[in-house]
């Protein structure tokens, strides 16, 4: 039971936080501004949590230190998926585009998200650096890492790129997900998830009851999770059910969501996906890995 509770707390929080966002990010563009100002707000209560327990070292701190780090990722995802934080290229990459010069484009069209990670962790790792809890600063590198690793894996084309995913106003997007069996980057992907996930279990397992088996049980649950949505990318496994209750309206093609208004304004492109015979235009989006 020492393990239970940490366990579903961190499932539970992942699901949950996940679905609000693909909701979020699926209603009309008016709306973004409410989303973005919400998220923000539940940014700064993140940091002060991170700042609160960063010297306390007992079981609810351990829980408040993984949700604020946690909640700090979903800003980033929801700043991505409104458009308000993506990049400064936002036309799709003309055909035949390739090589380095289309991970350019790729990296382009991401930059401000990219360094909006970097600064945020920066950001918390001020706040907690000379305590004894960093949980959520590891929780906030974990859940980075797997998230750069799946969209490296759509990038490089995977089975299920989860276009569903990716709300109608940044359509575009769809452009850049590549559908193939597998890519050479995805065996390492899964045996480097799998290899930290044992790693933190055991130091779960390996430690006395209280805050360092929780926290350890928090971190390798979130870790199992992203392993798990790696596999997700290959298997034939309808992932959108999971979130069937926060979908209902991101499949709509709704025409006022279509070009967007201000930082929302993307190209407007056919959304057919690229297969493995088709060169990819740009950097896909993540399956769902937060």
């Amino acid at each position: 039971m020492a393990y239970l509770g940490p366990a579903v707390f961190a499932l539970f929080l992942w699901w949950f936080t996940t679905g609000v966002i693909f909701y979020l990010d699926s209603r009309p563009v008016h709306t973004f501004k409410w989303s973005m100002a919400g998220a923000t707000l539940l940014l700064v209560l993140a940091g002060a949590g991170l700042s609160i327990t960063a010297q306390r070292t007992d079981e609810t701190s351990a829980y408040l230190a993984f949700a604020s780090g946690l909640i700090a990722w979903g800003w980033q995802e929801i700043s991505l998926y409104t458009g308000y934080v993506t990049g400064p290229r936002k036309i799709r990459c003309p055909d035949g585009c390739a090589g380095l010069k289309h991970f350019g484009h790729a990296i382009a069209a991401n930059l401000w998200h990219e360094i909006a990670i970097v600064v945020v962790a920066l950001g918390i790792w001020a706040l907690v650096k000379d305590g004894s809890n960093r949980i959520g600063f590891y929780t906030y590198i974990l859940l980075w890492g797997m998230h750069l690793s799946a969209r490296l894996n759509v990038f490089l084309g995977v089975r299920n790129v989860s276009a569903e995913f990716v709300p109608a106003h940044m359509e575009v997007l769809k452009g850049f997900l590549r559908v193939r069996p597998m890519n050479m980057l995805f065996p390492v992907s899964v045996t480097i998830a799998t290899i930290g996930t044992i790693c933190l279990v055991n130091r779960a397992v390996e430690s006395d009851a209280g805050f360092a088996a929780t926290g350890y049980t928090l971190l390798a649950a979130i870790m199992g999770l992203a392993l798990v949505e790696h596999w997700f990318l290959v298997l034939p496994i309808p992932v959108e059910k999971l979130w069937s209750w926060s979908l209902s309206r991101s499949t709509l093609d709704l025409p006022q969501r279509r070009r967007g208004e201000g930082p929302h304004e993307f190209a407007a492109v056919p959304t057919q996906l690229t297969t493995q015979h088709e060169a990819p235009c740009c950097q896909g989006l993540t399956s769902g890995t937060r």
